[in-house]
């Protein structure tokens, strides 16, 4: 069977991150230190932007907020918009840069650097050695966040050689048969936890739900039990994994940088997708971009 366009991205990944470390090094083109940010996306996309949201706030550069781009609330004083779009066609994201054009300067993450969106913010930042084929994203966000990372003072040479470590990983055959996932994470690693459960959605239709890591003992622990597994990227919280262990459920967790070990998650959700028959180029009901029509919009 011929390799898949996602199993090539995945793979692709080390290399793409490399260059986002490269260009974050270049001119600066993301806000100033004490500038007030909104960060906007949909699906993956808003997931890294709540990643970056956290991080840039923590190393000192200043209030940022992650919002959707259709729940974007971008009437407090905003000193720039950053949207990251790895198509630059997504419906919501081009009207919200529309509305506020001439208003708040805006800074463009895109892969396709001859998409609309391009037209519309102040600045671009192209990732086009990152763009992909499949439906289901990996390397776009993993080096959209990679360049934010580094932009913030962050180190990616051991993220960079952890993650072609893991190029070889395979799951054993207790990740490939449980029945469902709960991915957790803390901090900047919050926005990683929703989009490994979502790329395992996509790609393999499984059940996954994700969560701050403190919010699991508040109700959702309620689904752990043996066949199932808890997978938490990044930090582990004190007693967390005691709790988890002692409902059955499996707990999972890489002794390594979080967006690296996000590859296994990403790993895992082609080798069930194969499993299952699925293609994992083209889940069902997806598309590349969300692009509505008139009416819709």
């Amino acid at each position: 069977m011929p390799t898949s366009h996602l199993a090539r991205e995945i793979a692709s990944q080390p290399d793409t991150w490399a260059a986002a470390v490269e260009l974050a090094g270049g001119t600066p083109r993301l806000p100033a230190r004490g500038a007030r940010v909104a960060v906007i996306g949909c699906g993956t996309s808003w997931f890294m932007a709540q990643s970056y949201a956290r991080l840039r706030e923590t190393s000192g550069q200043g209030a940022t907020d992650a919002f959707t781009a259709t729940e974007a609330a971008l009437d407090r004083d905003y000193d720039a918009v950053i949207a990251i779009t790895r198509s630059g066609t997504t419906t919501e994201v081009l009207e919200l840069l529309d509305e506020v054009r001439g208003r708040i300067p805006t800074i463009g993450i895109v892969g396709d650097t001859g998409s609309p969106l391009v037209d519309l913010v102040d600045t671009v930042i192209g990732l086009p050695f990152a763009d992909e084929r499949s439906v289901v994203q990996t390397r776009f966000a993993t080096s959209a966040l990679t360049y934010l990372r580094a932009s913030t003072g962050q180190d990616l040479t051991s993220a960079i050689d952890e993650a072609r470590g893991l190029l070889d990983w395979e799951p054993d055959d207790g990740l490939l048969e449980a029945e469902q996932f709960s991915f957790l994470g803390t901090g900047w690693t919050i926005g990683l936890a929703h989009e490994a459960a979502l790329k395992m959605r996509e790609a393999a239709q499984l059940w996954t739900e994700s969560y701050p890591a403190m919010e699991y003992r508040h109700g959702p622990i309620s689904i752990a039990a043996p066949g199932r597994v808890t997978w938490i990227l990044g930090a582990v919280p004190e007693r967390l994994q005691h709790d988890i262990e002692a409902t059955g459920a499996r707990f999972e967790h890489g002794d390594r940088d979080p967006l690296a070990d996000l590859i296994r998650t990403q790993k895992l959700a082609l080798a069930r997708a194969l499993a299952l028959g699925l293609d994992p180029d083209q889940p069902r009901n997806l598309t590349r971009s969300v692009v509505l029509d008139d009416h819709e919009a």
